[in-house]
């Protein structure tokens, strides 16, 4: 075990045995000997912040092509003229050779000056999507249709302002659902249809503001159900009392919904929570776990197996370290957006195996340092060697980065092409922009957001005034103002059909405070030492339960939370 202290941050942080043996497991090995990966140099936070200042997922920008000079939509602004962008079509084009813009490794300057370079030179695809249709305002989306403003989504049709949703329909402004269709407004769902306004709810339906519900139906305003129909602020109704109920609630009105919503807030706090949110998972800390087992610290994750420190797995993870939204990895380390076997300290790495420093690399094997390469191995800066001169010059390599302190590091800040606030980290940690730069990363500083002149347009009340063509036009065409951050935006013609189809008022803020309020919902990525809350006289214990847990929950927040005993006697 070794006890550091942070030469960023300053805090101390603990490098465990556990921690040891899996870099020596994982090193690599050249000409029969092996370069043991140096412990890290950064706690846990600092390194997740390298990482994700390497993930704009979110700041969409409309831009020129490097290549063909038609207009695109991309994750890099248009001030960014020191990198070659191409459309997703010229990027996966026969028309270029990454191998082209490769050099040899100048022992006189560190690795990561050398590598500054050879992104700066390599053309750089404009989002990173996948095999999408009709869906080109996305990003990190793929297998997806017909959709618009959605990231991090996968197999999504017809899908609007959704993010960390996966084999999705008809859904808009939900955030982190699996498997649903037909619903809005919703937070960690699976399994759900025609729902509005849910939160925590697993194979629901036809159900408003429901908490925590599984297997149940017709559910309004309602927490913790279990396998019930017509259930109406938690008491159990007839079929004709459930629906005389709730047709008292013009769910069409603005005001109506906002006055419900801050209702369901309130409930919420009053209803009783588990110390996890997590699902059939084994041996695990972290939150938001499902199907994982003997994974510590890690959160939003599925079917992951022995995994520490891990955020964001889509799916099938085995053994992986230090990373941030992977998928189907394993043995892989300080990385994010990964998939592949011992893929280390890379970034939007697709497939293959023992890659180390490498950028957009698909489907490659023993690459070092590499950009943009696909089907390649024995590649270090984008230039092809033998098998013996690659491993050779590794050798040579390794060295110079430890004389330079950079083995075993993940790229300096400096290094990624975006400003801090444009990319994931900033939701986690936001920082100022003296903070940012004083760490050593880049900020954006111009705004490309949707201007307006004018008279901004002023949605009505209620949605049913927008059965009229001619009020159909005017607020297609007009634009609106955010009544909590003042940004312009406009509301899609496919959008409007939604909320007339299910009776929703038009929204009166942007879709990303839309979706912040849904992000806050989610407990942060932390743990905290806390007791269980249960003070119920049948539940084995008498006064309060002695039971204490790790927990998202901190130990000054008001909800009452319980242990998992407690809670399946209390809940189910």
């Amino acid at each position: 075990m070794e006890n550091k202290t942070c030469k960023q941050c300053g805090e101390d942080f603990v490098v465990s045995d556990d921690d040891l043996a899996f870099l020596e497991d994982i090193s690599p090995e050249f000409g029969g000997q092996k370069y043991l990966i140096d412990s890290p140099k950064l706690c846990h936070k600092c390194r997740q912040i390298r990482r994700l200042v390497w993930r704009n997922e979110r700041s969409l920008y409309k831009r020129k092509s490097d290549k063909g000079g038609e207009e695109i939509v991309s994750i890099y602004s248009p001030d960014k003229t020191d990198y070659k962008v191409y459309s997703i079509d010229e990027y996966q084009s026969d028309n270029w050779d990454a191998l082209e813009y490769g050099f040899e490794f100048d022992f006189n300057l560190t690795f990561f000056q050398q590598y500054d370079k050879l992104i700066h030179l390599v053309p750089r695809k404009t989002s990173n999507s996948i095999r999408n249709e009709n869906s080109e305002f996305c990003n990190q989306t793929w297998q997806s249709k017909d959709s618009y403003l959605c990231f991090n989504t996968g197999y999504a049709e017809k899908c609007m302002y959704c993010t960390e949703a996966f084999y999705v329909k008809d859904c808009v402004d939900c955030f982190d659902i699996r498997n649903c269709e037909g619903c809005f407004n919703s937070f960690d769902c699976e399994g759900c249809n025609n729902c509005q306004y849910i939160d925590h709810c697993k194979n629901c339906s036809e159900s408003y503001f429901a908490f925590d519900c599984m297997g149940s139906q017709n559910v309004f305003m309602s927490t913790g159900q279990r396998n019930k129909q017509y259930v109406f602020e938690n008491q159990q109704l007839s079929k004709e009392e459930y629906e005389s109920k709730i047709a008292q609630f013009d769910l069409g009105n603005r005001t109506v919904v906002d006055d419900l919503k801050n209702r369901f807030k309130e409930l919420k706090k009053s209803a009783i929570h588990k110390f996890n949110h997590n699902i059939q998972s084994e041996n695990c800390t972290g939150d938001y776990l499902n199907q994982c087992h003997n994974c510590h610290d890690c959160y939003n994750s599925f079917k992951a197996d022995g995994c520490v420190r891990v955020a964001g797995i889509d799916d099938n993870c085995k053994q992986c370290r230090d990373m941030n939204i992977i998928t189907e990895a394993e043995l892989c380390y300080e990385g994010t957006s990964i998939t592949g076997y011992r893929n280390l300290f890379s970034v939007f790495v697709v497939s293959g195996s023992g890659n180390m420093y490498c950028n957009f690399c698909e489907n490659c094997n023993d690459c070092f340092g590499c950009v943009g390469l696909n089907k390649k191995q024995y590649c270090i800066l984008n230039k092809q060697y033998s098998k013996e001169g690659y491993e050779s010059l590794m050798s040579r390599i390794i060295e110079k980065m430890k004389q330079d302190e950079q083995w075993g590091e993940f790229f300096e800040p400096s290094i990624s092409p975006f400003g801090y606030n444009e990319t994931l980290i900033n939701l986690y940690d936001s920082k100022t922009k003296d903070e940012a730069i004083a760490m050593g990363a880049k900020w954006q500083e111009n705004d490309f957001a949707l201007k307006f002149e004018g008279d901004s347009y002023e949605p009505a009340e209620n949605i049913t005034q927008y059965e009229d063509e001619d009020k159909q036009k005017e607020i297609v065409n007009g634009i609106l103002v955010c009544k909590s951050s003042g940004k312009a935006f406009k509301i899609m013609p496919q959008e409007l059909a939604y909320y007339l189809q299910r009776r929703i008022p038009i929204p009166h803020k942007h879709s990303e405070e839309r979706f912040m309020e849904l992000f806050r919902e989610r407990n942060p990525r932390e743990l905290f030492e806390r007791q269980c809350d249960c003070e119920e006289g049948d539940h084995d214990h008498s006064g309060r339960c002695e039971t204490q847990f790790k927990t998202t929950y901190a130990p000054d927040r008001p909800e009452k939370v319980y242990c998992e005993s407690c809670y399946q006697k209390t809940i189910m």
